[in-house]
């Protein structure tokens, strides 16, 4: 017969192991239940300029004007003209080239607002990684003289 404290001793010892390998884990976005509604989107965003990464490599950056219209590039890529829309928990944004619409689950978490693609090719994440209230520094053939 096993003593009782024994059985309680492999049960520590099991999870001390298992406790480094819980630690490596990335934080994964929270469920689609907890995700930002238009509202609290547009109050966090307005007036911002973010940039977002996608595992650690910046990914793009997005000025929020009034009246959710958007201005979105890609790393070292020409400026998008655009706006947004709120569609059930998600929300889509829809820009000049391409125009068809392009939705987001929105969450904030400890360091920012978090962000999970939605659609062909989905389960895309973002997260921001800075913050600024000026305008983009747009490049292409809109810039300049």
């Amino acid at each position: 017969m096993r003593h009782p404290l024994s059985c309680h001793r492999l049960i520590l010892a099991l999870l001390a192991c298992a406790a480094p390998l819980w630690a490596e884990v990335p934080a994964q976005i929270a469920p689609p239940s907890a995700s930002m509604n238009g509202a609290a989107f547009e109050a966090y965003v307005t007036g911002k300029t973010l940039t977002y990464a996608s595992g650690g490599v910046v990914y793009g950056t997005e000025q929020y004007k009034p009246g959710r219209k958007v201005v979105w590039a890609f790393t070292e890529d020409e400026c998008r003209e655009g706006y947004w829309y709120e569609q059930g928990p998600q929300i889509c944004f829809v820009y000049e080239d391409p125009n068809d619409p392009q939705c987001w689950l929105f969450f904030m978490g400890a360091g920012g607002m978090k962000a999970r693609f939605i659609g062909d090719g989905g389960g895309a994440d973002l997260s921001e990684v800075a913050q600024s209230a000026g305008p983009m520094a747009c490049m292409g053939p809109k810039v300049g003289v």
